[in-house]
């Protein structure tokens, strides 16, 4: 049974409490509200002192934030389940200490280091949905009374608009200061991609791709053309995560490029700028990168690398490896860099930064070389920007735990893609007679067996079967448009709808061993298919679906 206090108490206490809420509510200085509301509670409940603890979420400590009275104890920390502050936040419930002197709740030491002398405390908690945040406490009633029950409760119900007001406050300052890492976040990714060289067409030999784990990356790659002809390439990786690793790599990345304008040999360029960041790198940083330059005239590539992933030279299913031959640029000011040189030819020179092979798949392992080599294979047939595009659609399908880039020497080959099939059909499951029979056509004209044939008519038919179902469930059905490439022996299936744009991540391939009906197309085009794709159109309608297979000698005979 609760304590009901007498009507004039009660009276006073509604006054006070409304007269508090407004003042909290309306502050835009919650400190300085907090300090007078402190200062008006311990006179409204005849204390001779008071004060509010509240959790510091970086040490889980209470500290005493405000407090009025004789003695400051601004600062204060205890142990949660620590004193009466600390056991009323732990029990979330008040505490009332009628002598303080005898009292084993009581912490002696406050008073043996302040000649404070306690006699009596009520604290309650400062409560919120989530928890408690802190207590509020009075010590000693003035004329030498004691705290009772009845002014427990009055307190209890004085700390709730307290407590809201402060909740209400840390909730505010921290999305404020979300909103300010996430703005830094993306000032750090836009000055990241401003310095990225722009694609360059007209049969450039370069292509490179970033693509951050996060929200930033600390790789970077940069292309640009010497003086005397030859182009000069780079690409890096700085050691650790986050803002600081960013912003590092803003730096290192303007470093080596300045210091490569000359046109230097690779070794020496490595050489400056390693001498140069181990003056200034700091905490254990160092930066992975390799240097090169490319004579498009002669074909030569000269390049030399300082602790990066090895690269890979690709042509006709057989791969190099040329390994890294110096250290990380940061750790040895006297380190030598051995410079490689090839003559390109047809080849495909591929570096990349380690998170390439560090990509995880559901199972938890790592791609690794032999993995990455796979995927460059599969997709070996295509043009070299198509073939990183595809490259990095199977890293993306792939758990990233590190950031990845990849800079592609290829010398651009002429075109050889066919058109073998477009169709353009309305959405609806009577057509798909008449589309298995033209792609089943345009097949066999291209002499690919029958048994891999049918398979590939039937993972179309599942594809245009799901756009119909599910794509165009909620909305007037539209049409499908149906292309069929092919790129030396690489078959290209591309379906594009008008539906509203899908969520890429939410059509995955289930496990077969899950015992449910349905939802089986995606996972046999995912078996069938060497690499497939789903992306929402620009403008917000339509979808492409990429469907990739690549033929051997045997499956087109």
């Amino acid at each position: 049974m609760g304590v009901v206090a007498a009507p004039a108490q009660e009276k006073r206490a509604l006054s006070f409490l409304a007269d508090l809420s407004q003042a909290l509510a309306v502050s835009l200085d919650l400190r300085t509200t907090l300090a007078l509301a402190v200062e008006r509670i311990a006179d409204f409940m005849l204390a001779e002192a008071a004060s509010m603890f509240l959790i510091d979420r970086a040490s889980g400590l209470l500290v005493c934030r405000i407090c009025a009275g004789p003695v400051d104890i601004t600062g204060l920390k205890l142990e949660v389940g620590q004193g009466v502050v600390g056991r009323t936040v732990a029990e979330n419930a008040p505490q009332v200490v009628l002598d303080a002197q005898r009292d084993p709740r009581v912490n002696a030491r406050v008073d043996a280091e302040t000649g404070f002398v306690t006699r009596s405390i009520l604290c309650v908690p400062l409560a919120t949905a989530q928890g408690p945040i802190g207590a509020l406490e009075v010590i000693n009633r003035r004329g030498g009374g004691l705290f009772d029950a009845a002014d427990a409760e009055i307190l209890r119900v004085i700390a709730a608009p307290t407590a809201l007001a402060i909740n209400n406050a840390q909730l505010a300052a921290s999305i404020v200061e979300q909103t300010r890492i996430r703005r830094e976040l993306e000032l750090a990714r836009s000055i990241q991609k401003s310095l990225l060289p722009k694609r360059r067409r007209d049969r450039f030999p370069l292509i490179g791709v970033n693509l951050p784990a996060h929200e930033i990356s600390g790789d970077f790659y940069d292309y640009f053309d010497l003086p005397d002809g030859r182009i000069a390439f780079l690409i890096g990786d700085i050691s650790g995560k986050g803002l600081d690793a960013a912003f590092l790599m803003v730096r290192v990345a303007s470093l080596l490029r300045w210091a490569g304008n000359d046109a230097p040999a690779p070794s020496a360029w490595l050489r400056h700028v390693n001498v140069e960041l181990c003056k200034t790198l700091q905490n254990g940083r160092f930066v992975c990168a390799v240097v090169g330059r490319y004579d498009a005239r002669s074909g030569v590539v000269e390049f030399a690398s300082a602790g990066f992933p090895p690269a890979l030279l690709h042509e006709s299913g057989q791969f190099h490896e040329i390994g890294a031959d110096g250290p990380p640029l940061g750790i040895l000011a006297e380190a030598d860099y051995a410079e490689q040189r090839i003559e390109l030819g047809t080849h495909a020179l591929y570096f990349f930064s380690d998170g390439a092979t560090d990509a995880r798949d559901k199972q938890r392992a790592t791609l690794g070389a032999q993995g990455l080599r796979e995927i460059i294979s599969r997709h070996a047939a295509l043009a070299p920007e198509a073939r990183l595009r595809a490259l990095i659609g199977d890293l993306k399908r792939l758990d990233l735990v590190d950031d990845t880039t990849f800079l592609l020497l290829q010398e651009p080959r002429g075109t050889t893609m066919q058109n073998l099939l477009e169709l353009t059909f309305p959405a609806r499951a009577d057509e798909m007679r008449h589309v298995r029979a033209k792609l089943r056509a345009a097949l066999d004209a291209q002499d690919v067996a029958p048994e891999l044939r049918d398979r590939l008519v039937f993972a179309v038919d599942e594809a245009c079967t799901n756009i119909i179902r599910h794509a165009y469930r909620d909305c007037p059905p539209g049409g499908i448009a149906l292309r069929l490439t092919r790129e030396h022996d690489m078959l290209s299936f591309e379906l594009r709808d008008e539906a509203p744009c899908v969520d890429p991540t939410s059509i995955r391939p289930r496990d077969l061993s899950e015992c449910r009906a349905g939802g089986l197309g995606v996972t046999l085009i995912d078996q069938l298919m060497d690499a497939w794709r789903i992306e929402p159109l620009p403008g917000g309608k339509g979808n492409r679906f990429v469907m990739r297979k690549q033929l051997t000698k045997v499956e087109s005979e």
